[in-house]
């Protein structure tokens, strides 16, 4: 199929860009091992307190570092194709027999094969702190998190171009993004939060993948966290898919 080999061109050739300054790669994989070594010591000795299971210190922090580099490794990459857009590169290839939609969904296979790289790289690291997890729910996990990382991809992808300025999508981004993590429950579980951060938590999508991976570590695959973050993920990545999609066939309207 013609999409699908056009996806391949444009993921081939962002990889081929990636490869060539990795720098960004490993500062991605190194961000949250480093938390794990932090706060992985002092959310175990918390562990039998209100809100918190016994002996579950690494199976409630590796679950939410996994959504907090989901977010960091994907929520950024608009930044890049602005650069694209201002150089005239995007419009080249606008202008070739590539599909439109392939201009994206390569762009997003190629964010979400190294999303899952650095995923990977922090359940190993978790494995070597101390963390006790069923592979299934290490391996369920990590599809969330890819899945989620399409939306989140696609939307930075369309925000960009609607905005072009990296001057201002910066600061929009970081006001957007560096309180998700907090708001989602990423280092504590949101039963220790008052009732008003509880109930913006419930707006936010982050929330619902922490808790269906904390409950994947756990083994507890019929939990309906587990299906209800699978759920959110899917129809975020659509919406968000179909968002970035139609951005890129009016992006030069």
């Amino acid at each position: 199929m013609k999409i699908v080999r056009d996806t391949s061109l444009i993921f081939r050739d962002q990889v081929a860009l990636a490869v060539r300054s990795p720098v960004w790669l490993i500062l991605g994989a190194v961000q949250p091992i480093i938390s794990l070594a932090l706060f992985g010591p002092l959310l175990n000795s918390l562990t039998g307190g209100p809100g918190l299971a016994q002996g579950t210190g690494w199976q409630l922090l590796v679950p939410g570092m996994l959504v907090q580099l989901t977010i960091f490794a994907t929520a950024f990459v608009g930044l890049g194709i602005i650069a694209d857009l201002k150089s005239g590169v995007l419009e080249r290839m606008q202008v070739t027999p590539v599909s439109r939609i392939a201009l994206l969904s390569g762009r997003v296979l190629h964010a979400v094969v190294f999303l899952i790289g650095q995923c990977v790289l922090l359940l190993l690291a978790g494995l070597v702190f101390g963390l006790r997890a069923p592979i299934g729910g290490m391996v369920l996990s990590v599809l969330m998190m890819a899945i989620s990382g399409v939306a989140t991809t696609a939307l930075s992808y369309a925000i960009a171009l609607k905005v072009r300025n990296e001057l201002v999508l910066s600061p929009l981004f970081n006001v957007v993004v560096v309180p998700l993590p907090l708001v989602s429950g990423v280092l504590l579980p949101l039963t220790l939060a008052p009732g008003w951060l509880k109930h913006l938590s419930e707006l936010i999508p982050f929330s619902y993948l922490v808790d269906a991976g904390r409950q994947a570590f756990l083994g507890n695959y019929a939990s309906h966290q587990v299906w209800q973050g699978m759920v959110v993920a899917t129809g975020s990545a659509l919406l968000a898919f179909g968002i970035g999609a139609r951005v890129f066939r009016n992006v030069s309207r």
